[in-house]
């Protein structure tokens, strides 16, 4: 089939020329959309460098602040530790100062008790006569049982300051 020859060679020519037009129009769209999406590109690396370097800025600072603050927590630890050590000393040299103290006391109340003893011999020889009587006052005592209980809760009251004494 053959095609057909248009009549008029104007509108043929015109045709051509508004498709050759077209061409040149998306030729152009296509470069402005190109160079947009470059700029558009640039400006974006832009923005990304910047944020790159604000985040590393941000980390040095954060880096740079974690440093510090594990300085300060070691200087810390360091301090109480040796805190902790200087009581431990001083705990210790208070429990052998309270120990010497007190074997110090015990000797002078070993001594103390020593002189006691030759007196304690010597009364209880005193008391001796006085232990042989004491049937003859169990048998009064029997007789007596009312007295004999009042004056057993009065001796104890009264020996008990005696003890502190030669203590």
């Amino acid at each position: 089939m053959a095609t057909r020859k248009t009549a008029n060679p104007e509108l043929a020519a015109a045709a051509d020329n508004l498709s050759e037009a077209a061409q040149h129009v998306r030729a152009a769209v296509t470069k402005k959309l190109d160079e947009i999406g470059n700029a558009a590109a640039g400006e974006l690396e832009k923005a990304k460098k910047a944020a790159t370097a604000k985040r590393g800025d941000v980390k040095r600072k954060v880096d740079t602040l974690i440093a510090k603050a594990e300085k300060r927590l070691k200087k810390a630890t360091d301090d109480a530790r040796k805190s902790l050590h200087k009581l431990a000393t001083r705990a210790e040299k208070q429990v052998v100062a309270t120990k010497k103290a007190a074997k110090a006391k015990l000797a002078d109340l070993q001594a103390a008790a020593k002189p006691a003893a030759p007196a304690k011999k010597a009364a209880a020889k005193k008391a001796a006569p006085a232990r042989k009587a004491a049937p003859a006052k169990k048998a009064a005592a029997k007789k007596a049982p009312a007295k004999q209980a009042s004056a057993k809760k009065a001796a104890p009251a009264k020996k008990a300051p005696a003890r502190k004494a030669a203590a």
